[in-house]
């Protein structure tokens, strides 16, 4: 049903906003919206850089050099909707004047825990955007570009997690297997993985695509992706991608 919503949604919408966002190459996302208090807080800005980039844009925190002009850009806001015992929350894209080229659908969950419902309804946000298939089409707004003045290192942002990332976590581009198998028991909202113990290890949530879910271990959220038959463990740490290649018998 979902699948089936984010298509029309795409058929409705790609007539006022498709050819807009394929306009920009790069969108900038702040390290702090309005309805946080610290930067980061939840990881939220890390987040949605990650879905951006997996959109196919390029991104850029709004303290971070990039080589482009300002209105060669997108700004991102992430909007957290009040409402009772659930968290709501939607992402527009506008361009250097405000003009709003982009709203994404409105992700919700009832889940308690912050981190993990920031995580839910962001990941479902973006759905919409996946669903535009976006691909960038040079020359339709001219790209200026400017060498960056200096190199950016954000200030670290505290992660909760309970272990030091595991020797087998690498960067995407060199994965190493993790040669535990675990295994898959099905929950109201997805799966949970346990070790042979049996120990849970990581907590799987449904999103509206087959082969790819919202994982959690150990404090640490990231997704879960289906890739040549082999599922791999993604998560950003220290603003580096780390990919695990893990067993998983369902």
């Amino acid at each position: 049903m979902k699948v089936r919503f984010l298509f029309f949604f795409a058929l409705l919408t790609s007539f006022s906003f498709a050819q807009s966002i394929n306009d920009f190459k790069a969108v900038i996302v702040p390290l702090k919206f309005d309805f946080q208090k610290n930067k980061n807080e939840y990881r939220v800005s890390t987040l949605t850089k990650h879905n951006l980039a997996k959109a196919g844009f390029e991104a850029f925190y709004t303290e971070e050099p990039n080589p482009y002009d300002k209105c060669s850009l997108l700004y991102i806001d992430v909007i957290n909707v009040k409402a009772f015992l659930a968290t709501k929350m939607y992402f527009v894209l506008k361009d250097c004047n405000g003009k709003e080229i982009f709203k994404s659908t409105t992700g919700y969950t009832k889940e308690k825990d912050y981190q993990l419902a920031y995580t839910e309804v962001i990941n479902e946000a973006f759905n919409s955007l996946y669903a535009m298939h976006y691909k960038y089409t040079p020359g339709a707004i001219p790209v200026v570009t400017t060498a960056p003045s200096a190199v950016f290192t954000p200030n670290p942002v505290p992660v909760a997690s309970n272990v030091d990332t595991p020797v087998s976590a690498v960067v995407a581009t060199n994965v190493v297997a993790n040669t535990a198998v675990y295994y898959a028991q099905p929950t109201p909202n997805g799966y949970q993985l346990v070790d042979t113990t049996p120990k849970v290890v990581m907590k799987l949530y449904k999103t509206s695509k087959s082969d790819y879910f919202t994982a959690v271990r150990d404090g640490v959220q990231g997704a879960l992706l289906l890739k040549d038959n082999e599922w791999y463990f993604e998560y950003y740490q220290n603003e580096q991608l780390l990919s695990e290649k893990i067993a998983i018998k369902f």
